[in-house]
C-alpha cells in the first residue's frame, strides 16, 4: 500500500520534472520559456535563479530520493519473499494459510 503510493507520487514529480526541464529558458533564449513571462527572477533581474531553475532542483532532489527509497523497499521485500519461500511459504498472498480450505468429507465403504 505505502509502496504503490510512493510509486505514484514518484511518478508524478518526474512527468513534472519533465515538463519544467522542457519550460526553461536556454542560455540562447530559444525555449518554451518565452511563453510564461521572461522576467521572472527570484533575487533580481541580473543575479539569481529563476523559479524555473529552483524547481528544478527541488525536483530533481526529490527524483534521486525518490529512486532511492523506492528501491530501498523493494529490496526488503525481495529478501523478505525469499526469507518466506526457505521457510517453505512460498507468497504470503497464496499460501495454504491464508486461503479457506474447502470442507473435506470422509470416504466411506459402499454398504451393500
Amino acid at each position: 500500500m505505502l509502496y504503490g503510493f510512493l510509486l505514484t507520487l514518484f511518478i508524478l514529480a518526474s512527468l513534472l520534472l519533465i515538463l519544467v526541464i522542457l519550460i526553461q529558458q536556454g542560455k540562447s533564449s530559444m525555449g518554451l520559456g518565452n511563453l510564461g513571462g521572461g522576467a521572472q527572477m527570484l533575487f533580481g533581474g541580473s543575479g539569481g535563479q529563476d523559479i524555473f531553475q529552483k524547481m528544478t532542483w527541488v525536483l530533481g532532489t526529490i527524483f534521486i530520493f525518490g529512486s532511492l527509497i523506492l528501491s530501498l523497499m523493494k529490496t526488503h521485500h525481495g529478501r523478505e519473499l525469499r526469507y518466506l519461500a526457505r521457510r517453505g511459504i512460498e507468497n504470503p498472498i497464496n499460501s495454504p494459510l491464508a486461503q479457506p480450505q474447502e470442507p473435506t468429507t470422509p470416504d466411506l465403504p459402499e454398504q451393500q
